[in-house]
């Protein structure tokens, strides 16, 4: 079976890794384009030519790169059965899908048809979810909706982080999924189960506003936020007028006569408590403009941070 691989970033090239390790016929590889400033690697670039894997990476602007009009030709002469999309945010058009024999297949990082979209482990870990998952499913010209081949559940523990979740979770997990998915469909046994629009939901990518801390929300609310926006885009609140984001942060409970958002608590070897509506949030971890990650006990020394400020 002929393989085009589409994929960018470590993830894509793991699974470009794994197919290989397993004999898969990778025939070529679609990629992002090379960082104009030179300052992020390209890992899909440098396996593919490492492995002598014929090479091409449409120019444009992403969601729209996969329209290039230098693709169709190249896909063509390459004769795919296949497409293996592995951490891809641009939209394969069906022209494309339709010149290999058995379509594409992806990786989306939720239990489809929950939380189709770009930032699916975000909403999940903000909304509160105990258990996401990932899917593999084929692709069609809908975002996230093509049937299911292969799903498994993973659980999402009190103190993960959309990193955690990811990295020590869902990127293994990934790659396992790919690798039987692909195995599957060579031996012609793999079976789709088509997804239940009834129970479809689509989160839009996550902006700036969606991660403004509203400290009169419950407290648990804010701590799902923070750990739903690390590593990115980065939960924020206003100290002084200064932006501050806030990367973790412990459930506490709240002080008599105290109002949200004011600082209710110094711990120097810790960090600063925040009020809540129903609570108060210890913040240990926080990040200035400008500047990079620190404990919040060095934030208290830096800033002079005092009791009865508040962030806002």
């Amino acid at each position: 079976m002929r393989i085009i691989l589409v994929g960018q970033a470590p993830f894509g090239k793991d699974c470009l890794e794994a197919l290989l390790g397993q004999r898969e016929n990778v025939v070529g590889v679609i990629t992002a384009p090379d960082d104009p400033r030179g300052k992020r690697p390209n890992p899909v670039k440098d396996l593919a030519l490492e492995k002598n894997i014929p090479l091409i990476q449409p120019e444009g602007k992403s969601p729209h790169r996969l329209k290039d009009n230098s693709l169709i030709p190249w896909v063509k002469e390459l004769e795919p059965d296949l497409f293996v999309l592995v951490f891809v945010t641009d939209f394969m058009p069906q022209k494309v899908i339709d010149i290999a024999a058995y379509g594409g297949i992806n990786f989306h990082p939720s239990l489809l048809p929950k939380y189709r979209g770009g930032t699916a482990i975000n909403w999940a870990v903000i909304n509160g979810e105990k258990v996401t998952g990932v899917t593999i499913h084929y692709i069609d010209e809908g975002v996230d909706t093509g049937d299911i081949i292969l799903q498994e559940k993973v659980s999402i523990e009190d103190g993960d982080s959309v990193g955690s979740v990811y990295f020590n979770k869902l990127y293994p997990l990934g790659i396992k999924l790919i690798k039987e998915s692909v195995a599957l469909i060579r031996e012609g046994k793999a079976s789709t189960t088509p997804q239940d629009e009834s129970m479809a939901s689509f989160q839009p990518v996550i902006t700036e506003e969606d991660v403004k801390i509203n400290w009169s929300k419950p407290t648990r609310e804010i701590y799902n936020l923070i750990r739903g926006s690390s590593p990115s885009p980065g939960a924020f609140s206003n100290l002084r007028g200064e932006k501050i984001k806030i990367w973790e942060s412990e459930i506490n409970d709240k002080i008599p006569n105290s109002n949200p958002g004011e600082i209710i608590g110094i711990i120097n070897e810790k960090g600063f408590k925040v009020a809540t509506v129903d609570g108060s949030l210890l913040i240990t971890r926080v990040q200035r403009s400008g500047e990079g990650k620190i404990k919040a006990s060095e934030f208290i020394q830096k800033a002079e941070v005092k009791l009865g400020e508040f962030f806002r």
